[in-house]
Parts: structure tokens; C-alpha cells; sequence
């Protein structure tokens, strides 16, 4: 007598159906069903709706890694970042993740804080890998570099300087939003108005800082050099370079940091150091990320739509992706407005 267990009765519960059954049931071959479940390529109508059937009864699910392997699709997309800490870039990974999930995509996510060997192994390792590539490289030799790497990845590029014609770029009006900025603090009456800067190397800084350097010449304002304060868009740059300030002397009116995190740190310095905020000196920065209208006093800041950028790059990425996005859809610049609360009345 056989001691082999019934075909019907496997250990572990019924087999799963494969691809293969479903072809044997459907009577055509795999590369038929193949092109039936994933629309790549001619089937007829009645061959098609026996296949469908097949798929039902036997209630076959195909696995995503098999179907990559056929259809030479993921259903993956990277999203490469400087970072994943603070407000602005869980913003903005809300705004990709909201739009890719309506379009039926994973996220890859991974960030490198700037450091460059991170960011090119963090590059290698997922082009290639996904449908298509989400990358905020603001260091400009590092877009250029990779901005040469689009021959088998769509790439769409977040606020980074990517010069060539052909690319897919996503930027925000950083110099309008500094300019506007400091222009409304300069209408209230400041003339020393100091900046906390961004990095060395980081685009948006620079054009942040050019922004406020040109609202300042317009305004018949001279530009001092002591003024502008190194930063790195960190809470605790903000907090070193408001100590800085308060030992100018003169002492300047007003501060104006390139984002808010560093905005919020210069508060806390100020606040500990007994400088009334805005009575002897005022303070903007610059994103509007959701905390700033809850910090104390309310801060000022230019409003960037941060999960409308995540949005919109994850639309450019998906129009390059089927060749839909071209000619002026290439390059998108959001605006910026200023959102003015009592940090800078």
C-alpha cells in the first residue's frame, strides 16, 4: 500500500496554480497568455476572453517578479533624495508616493545627505533596477553626471541645475521667493538684514542668495559681506548662526534663513538669548513646511507646494516613461508665494 499522500492533499494546502496551467486550461501557449495578461503584443478576442476564464477558475495570481522578467518591467520606481529627515522631504515623498500609488507603482527610496561617493552608489545601484528614477541631486557636477546616465532609466530631476535640453526637470522659483522676501522685509523698514546661506555646492542655495542679494541692490541696499551667515539647511546650523548674529554690531533687524528648518533653529537661539522676535529682530525662512505656523512666534516664510512638487515630478516621471511628456513639458517651475506671520510683521 502507497504511502504517498493523495495529489489533492498537499502539506502545506492546495498547489497554486502557475502559468502553465492556466495555458493548458485556456488550450494556448504560455507566451499567449503571457501577451493576453499583460497587453504586449496581438491576441485574439475569444483567445483572450478563454485565457481571463482560465485565470478566474483556477484563481491564478501572477508573481510580480516573473512578470518582470517577461514584461522587462518592475513596477518599481527610485526615488533618490539628499535625505529622508524633516518636513520637506516627508512632504515630498507624500506628494511622489500619493501619485505613484494612483498610477499603480512601488517606491524605492533611498537618500545620501549629500555625501557624493553615497549619492553615485546609491545612483548605481537602483538605475537599472526600477521603471524610472526620481533624483534630487541640488550639487551641480553630480546632476550634470548623472543627467549623461538616461539611456536605459527615465530620469526625472528634482530642483537640481541640469543644463541639457533633452532632460526632465522639475524646479521651484528659489530666486523669486528670496527676492520677494527680503524686498518685504526691506519695506518694513530693515536695512541690515542678515542671511543664514545653505550649502557650498547646493543650487537652490546659491540662487536663494543671489535672490537676496538682488533685492537688496534694488532697494539701494549695499550688500555686506559680514552678513551672510554659512549654513547647511540643518535646525542646528540656524542655532550656531544666530549666535553669530546677535554679536554683529550693529546688530542686523532682520534674518532671513534659506529654509526653515534653519529659521527654526535661529529662533530657538534667539529665544534663549532673550531677543524678542519681531520687536528687535525679525526672522522668514523659506519652504513654509507644515510646523513653521505652529512654532512661537508664527514664522514667516515663502511657501514652496512641496507635495505638489512630489506630485508633479512623479506626473513628469510617468509622461517620460511613455514618451508622453516632450518639448516645453519638459521643464516645470513652480511658484513661489510668501506667507507672512508675526515673525515679520
Amino acid at each position: 500500500m502507497s504511502t504517498r499522500s493523495p495529489r489533492s492533499r498537499h502539506p502545506e494546502g492546495p498547489r497554486q496554480a502557475t502559468i502553465r496551467d492556466v495555458a493548458r486550461a485556456a488550450r494556448v501557449s504560455v507566451a499567449t497568455v503571457s501577451r493576453a495578461l499583460n497587453d504586449s503584443g496581438p491576441v485574439r478576442d475569444d483567445t483572450r476572453r478563454r485565457v481571463r476564464d482560465a485565470v478566474q477558475n483556477l484563481r491564478f495570481t501572477p508573481h510580480g517578479a516573473a512578470r518582470s522578467l517577461i514584461t522587462s518591467r518592475t513596477n518599481t520606481l527610485g526615488v533618490l533624495l539628499p535625505d529622508l529627515y524633516g518636513e520637506f522631504f516627508s512632504e515630498i515623498i507624500r506628494g511622489i508616493d500619493r501619485e505613484a500609488q494612483r498610477a499603480g507603482y512601488q517606491l524605492l527610496l533611498s537618500s545620501a545627505r549629500n555625501a557624493r561617493d553615497e549619492i553615485k552608489g546609491a545612483f548605481r545601484a537602483m538605475y537599472g533596477c526600477v521603471d524610472g528614477l526620481i533624483l534630487m541631486a541640488p550639487d551641480v557636477e553630480l546632476a550634470e553626471l548623472f543627467a549623461q546616465h538616461r539611456d536605459r532609466t527615465p530620469i526625472v530631476f528634482i530642483n537640481s541645475p541640469v543644463e541639457s535640453d533633452d532632460a526632465y526637470v522639475i524646479t521651484i522659483d528659489n530666486h523669486g521667493g528670496a527676492y520677494r522676501m527680503v524686498k518685504h522685509l526691506v519695506q518694513n523698514g530693515h536695512r541690515r538684514i542678515a542671511i543664514i546661506r545653505g550649502g557650498n555646492r547646493n543650487h537652490d542655495a546659491a540662487e536663494r542668495l543671489r535672490g537676496y542679494r538682488d533685492a537688496l541692490i534694488d532697494s539701494g541696499v549695499a550688500c555686506d559681506p559680514r552678513l551672510e551667515l554659512q549654513g547647511d539647511f540643518t535646525e542646528a546650523a540656524g542655532y550656531r548662526a544666530a549666535h553669530t548674529v546677535l554679536k554683529l554690531d550693529p546688530r542686523p533687524t532682520a534674518l532671513f534663513a534659506a529654509n526653515d528648518a534653519m529659521a527654526i533653529g535661529a529662533l530657538s537661539a534667539l529665544r534663549e538669548e532673550g531677543a524678542a522676535v519681531p520687536e528687535e529682530i525679525a526672522v522668514a525662512g523659506f519652504d513654509d513646511i507644515p510646523i513653521a505656523r505652529y512654532v512661537s512666534p508664527p514664522l514667516s516664510s515663502v511657501h514652496v507646494p512641496i507635495a505638489r512638487l512630489g506630485e508633479r515630478a512623479m506626473k513628469l516621471l510617468l509622461g517620460a516613461m511613455t514618451g508622453s511628456a516632450n518639448g516645453a513639458g519638459r521643464r516645470v517651475v513652480l511658484p513661489t508665494t510668501l506667507v507672512i506671520r508675526t515673525s515679520s510683521p
